[in-house]
């Protein structure tokens, strides 16, 4: 069999070994997040980095629905100066650690993606994170690392080739923001004009000079 169809042939069978109950449970823990206004952040380090940024996207935009609760969804992956700064003058495996602590609140979902399953920085988020009592979550790869027992339900895609764990992270996060569009739209309308779509703007401050 040539490399090209070896790829997906590996692709398609890991696929096909994912935990699906653990998929349906995030999805209804991300769900009641949107409906009680809970923060949801995102992390991750490499190409888990930019899964983690595509995700807070999805959920921010891509989940919209009118009339219906808007997510609150950050990826600590975005902010590169503060980002930077705690990697220069803290420690690199304390980038994400230090931003939740000035965030993360009781109840909120902390999301942590690591191929390995060992990333330092990711698990010393996951580690705070429940120390404040928000509900932790991990996609992982290869044998899940300590990540797989260190968060309250983690997705664990049961592949040792870490371009396939990336592949699967990245369609994982397409599924679950498909479905939570879809759950969104069985949930009851908010009255027209409370949506937040239909709030009148602020009037901009009158600047006076001098």
């Amino acid at each position: 069999m040539d490399d090209v169809r070896l790829y997906v042939e590996e692709l398609k069978a890991t696929l096909d070994r994912l935990p699906w109950e653990a998929i349906r449970s995030v999805i209804h823990i991300l769900h009641e997040a949107r409906l009680k206004g809970s923060q949801v952040f995102i992390l991750g380090n490499g190409g888990s980095a930019a899964t983690a940024s595509h995700f807070a996207c999805d959920l921010g935009k891509g989940t919209v629905l009118p009339g219906r609760p808007r997510f609150r969804a950050i990826a600590l992956t975005d902010n590169m100066p503060t980002f930077s700064a705690y990697a220069n003058d803290v420690g690199y495996e304390r980038v994400f650690a230090e931003q939740l602590a000035n965030l993360v609140r009781a109840g909120d979902v902390v999301i942590g993606i690591s191929g390995s399953g060992n990333s330092a920085n990711v698990l010393e988020a996951i580690a705070l994170a429940r120390t404040m009592q928000a509900v932790t979550i991990g996609f992982a790869g290869f044998d899940g690392g300590r990540l797989k027992n260190e968060v309250d339900l983690c997705i664990h895609v049961p592949s040792n080739c870490m371009e396939q764990v990336e592949d699967i992270h990245l369609m994982l996060e397409h599924l679950i923001c498909t479905c939570l569009r879809k759950a969104a739209a069985e949930e009851p309308a908010w009255p027209a004009e409370l949506a937040p779509e239909a709030l009148p703007l602020r009037p901009a401050r009158e600047v006076v000079n001098g």
